[in-house]
């Protein structure tokens, strides 16, 4: 399979598609490879679409997806890129161990990406629940995620609250 012509043959994204490339790139960390080549292309639609397989395949094999994180962290300071990357970066993030030399530039731009109201919706429960899991491992960001999950409550959107109401009863 190649795995850009596959990503690029239809009009639109689809579940099928993506899930059939993922599966693909899980068979082996040389197609993995050329999945991240597409995700981090300069090309908008082809990353567009990289990005749910990428997805998909770090959900399928959590570990295939380990020499890529640094590269996945980079990902969140882009402002060039498609939001389904920076959705799916932070996706990927909020589920895998986060190497601790990166900690501190994940809760920066998780933290900017609750705060900032432009900031689509997953990209922001995602951030809640990367944050709510390294404060687990820095107990000092917890007053800040309470109180920013309590400041933004009444400007955003119910999934928003739900993913905040649940962060909030595990932090009381």
């Amino acid at each position: 399979m190649n795995i850009k012509e596959a990503l690029l043959e239809d009009q639109t994204q689809n579940k099928t598609k993506a899930l059939l490339v993922a599966g693909y790139a899980c068979s082996s960390p040389k197609y993995f490879k050329e999945l991240m080549q597409c995700f981090l292309a300069n090309e908008y639609r082809l990353a567009q679409r990289a990005a749910w397989s990428v997805s998909w395949a770090a959900k399928k094999n959590p570990v295939i997806i380990e020499p890529y994180i640094k590269v996945l962290v980079a990902q969140l300071e882009r402002k060039d890129v498609h939001a389904a990357v920076i959705r799916n970066s932070v996706r990927i993030l909020e589920s895998i161990e986060i190497p601790e030399p990166l900690h501190g530039e994940v809760m920066n731009a998780c933290f900017n990406f609750i705060e900032n109201p432009a900031t689509p919706i997953a990209i922001k429960a995602f951030s809640l629940t990367t944050l709510y899991n390294l404060s687990k491992y820095y107990p000092e960001i917890q007053r800040e995620l309470k109180l920013i999950i309590k400041d933004r409550w009444n400007n955003e959107t119910a999934a928003f609250k739900s993913r905040g109401k649940k962060i909030l009863k595990h932090l009381s």
